[in-house]
């Protein structure tokens, strides 16, 4: 990885410094030089590592911020050189601007890793107007209007195929390896690239609303939004800073008055004091940790739009979902085809043409599976839906009522033994009961794995729903779940969310769905997460984190990577104050040098950095 210019000319700084200051020692232990000429050598390796620091130190005291690492390192080393240690004042500085140049190089391969990833936002568009091709900033397409995307290059706005077929690449967006096939009437977000045959779509959003710019504007928000623990090193550093210096001026004064020791030996140890206290290794490694966790989680489509939710998400005690879209398909499909005392033929042909006139999902589904086996609808006349109940119609001079077992006993049928199961649509022709085609909504591929792996973390699950009680009750039986509520209106689903929380001796409560009706309670649990790719765009707003490939599995990534990115933190925190504190007190009583106190804060610096950049290493499961 190169070096930006700014962190070359440090590089060039350190290295003459190095040289400079190698040259002085060899000098001081081979000729016998007077003071003034030792301090005149020993101060110019001195400047050419540290004058930007010393220059800072001043420069924010005039803005009245006195007490903080460039201030604690000039005292240290310019108090070291005064009272003759020439040698250990330079080294200080130098070896400080040696863990700089680290963490620099460090924090920005951080960002740059992010950033690198999340390059999907594309630098032009061919759009198709009149007859011509014209290449134009994504900003200048309008809804509506046609684009042509070639082979290798990325879609640039949210679109759907109106001529071509192709494969996309979306591992940007989703973290999927596995290129989606796309054909007429398919979905493109924008941020994927085609891979294999040129397109032409017609878009669906204005470039500021589609997938990429949301995904950046998440990523770059993100650290906006600071967790605790981070807040509380803002917090502690400036509590923290002007103890210890006023703990060292104790050091340096008060304990030579009171000991009648000299004070050259108590002022030694207070500068390595100084030294120590810089908390660089909190101020820098922990904001980084969290950074790295967004950003190994962005790797694998999951974005999490600041370090407070990944903070909560790591302490989650239960998972609330969302049934249709989130641990389902949210398509419909035939299931079971139950006839009595007809064909199956017969029942599927007069249920599919009573519900051949309805836009409704179910309905849909019946002309589909009739379709698939080859039957041709008939028309129907004198249709009519009736609201809760179903349809009636009428088929070559006979009606034919379809519906559920309401719209059954409005036509004087009483299903005492219904052996039905979930959603199921009754057929009855002519007054003739013909049974009942059972429908239902497939649970995604991972969706029992999911719930599964939750229960194994100690993790409580539930569904809240609008379906009907058998139909939610036989989805969360079939995946494991722990506790199902049905028949919910949105703002049924915010109350029972809230009774949840307030019930939760401990751990946080996150509630997962995709549709808009879910945007009520995704701002109301304590983290919100979203199906980004299919979820509405009112979900995706109110979540504090997206799950792009619509997979429940990338919850339990998300969990990993937030507790994951947690133990780094804490590891950090604690190393880091443990050091500094044994070698405070040791250097306050004289037992270790300045060379001990380089090494509590420089040495505990990169540590802690080297700790904190594993954040962004996360494994895909």
């Amino acid at each position: 990885m190169g070096l930006t210019r700014k962190q070359k000319r440090m590089l060039i700084r350190i290295i003459a410094s190095v040289v400079l200051l190698a040259v002085d020692m060899v000098a001081s232990h081979i000729l016998s030089l007077p003071k003034a000429v030792l301090i005149v050598i020993y101060l110019i390796p001195f400047a050419v590592a540290g004058y930007d620091v010393v220059w800072k130190a001043i420069r924010n005291i005039g803005h009245g911020q006195v007490f903080d690492e460039n201030f604690l390192m000039t005292i240290a080393t310019i108090g070291a050189m005064i009272i003759g240690e020439y040698s250990e004042g330079a080294a200080v500085m130098l070896f400080y601007q040696v863990g700089e140049l680290f963490q620099s190089i460090a924090t920005a391969r951080s960002r740059r890793s992010v950033a690198e990833l999340m390059d999907i936002r594309p630098d032009s568009a061919v759009v198709l107007r009149d007859n011509k091709r014209l290449q134009v900033h994504p900003s200048e397409v309008e809804v509506g209007e046609l684009i042509e995307i070639r082979v290798g290059e990325k879609v640039p706005i949210d679109a759907v195929v109106i001529e071509g077929v192709s494969s996309l690449d979306t591992a940007a967006l989703t973290g999927e390896s596995m290129p989606r096939d796309v054909g007429v009437g398919s979905e493109t977000l924008s941020g994927s690239v085609n891979l294999s045959g040129n397109i032409v779509c017609r878009t669906t959003k204005p470039f500021g609303e589609s997938t990429a710019s949301k995904i950046l504007e998440l990523v770059e928000n993100a650290s906006s939004k600071k967790a605790r623990a981070e807040s509380f090193i803002t917090r502690f550093a400036r509590i923290y800073t002007p103890c210890v210096v006023a703990a060292a001026v104790l050091v340096a004064v008060i304990v030579p008055l009171v000991t009648g020791d000299e004070f050259i030996k108590w002022i030694t140890r207070a500068l390595n004091f100084l030294v120590v206290s810089c908390p660089c290794a909190l101020v820098i490694s922990v904001p980084m940790s969290f950074f790295g966790g967004i950003g190994g989680a962005s790797r694998q489509g999951i974005l999490i739009k600041g370090g407070n939710y990944m903070e909560t998400l790591s302490k989650v005690s239960t998972v609330i979902f969302d049934k249709t879209g989130t641990l389902t398909k949210g398509e419909f499909e035939v299931s079971r085809v139950n006839p009595v005392g007809c064909s199956e033929r017969e029942l599927i042909e007069s249920a599919a043409a009573a519900e051949s006139g309805s836009n409704h999902p179910i309905a849909q589904s019946l002309v589909r599976y009739a379709g698939d086996i080859g039957l041709t609808i008939p028309d129907v006349s004198e249709y009519r839906e009736i609201a809760g109940k179903g349809v009636e119609c009428t088929l070559l001079g006979e009606k034919i009522c379809a519906g559920n077992t309401r719209l059954m006993e409005q036509e004087g049928l009483a299903l005492d033994n219904d052996k039905s199961h979930g959603t199921s649509v009754h057929i009855m022709r002519n007054g003739k009961y013909l049974g009942f085609v059972e429908i239902s909504d497939k649970p995604k591929e991972d969706s029992s794995r999911t719930i599964s792996k939750l229960g194994q973390m100690g993790i409580r699950t539930v569904i809240l729903t609008g379906d009907g009680k058998e139909t939610g009750e036989a989805v969360g039986k079939l995946l494991g779940v722990d506790r199902v509520y049905t028949e919910l209106l949105p703002e049924n689903k915010v109350e029972i969310t809230e009774q949840i929380i307030s019930s939760s001796e401990k751990g946080s409560t996150v509630f997962v769905g995709d549709g808009i009706n879910d945007a009520p309670v995704l701002s109301r649990a304590d983290v919100g997460i979203a199906m980004g790719a299919a979820g509405s765009d009112a979900a995706i707003e109110a979540a504090d984190i997206v799950i792009m490939d619509d997979k429940p599995s990338g919850i339990i990534k998300a969990i990993k990577i937030s507790r994951k990115t947690l133990r780094i933190v804490y590891q950090n925190i604690w190393f880091a104050l443990i050091v500094k504190a044994v070698v405070l007190v040791t250097s306050a009583v004289g037992v270790t040098n300045m060379w001990a106190a380089v090494f509590a804060d420089v040495g505990v610096a990169i540590i802690a950095v080297l700790n904190a950049m594993r954040a962004l290493g996360t494994q895909k499961d």
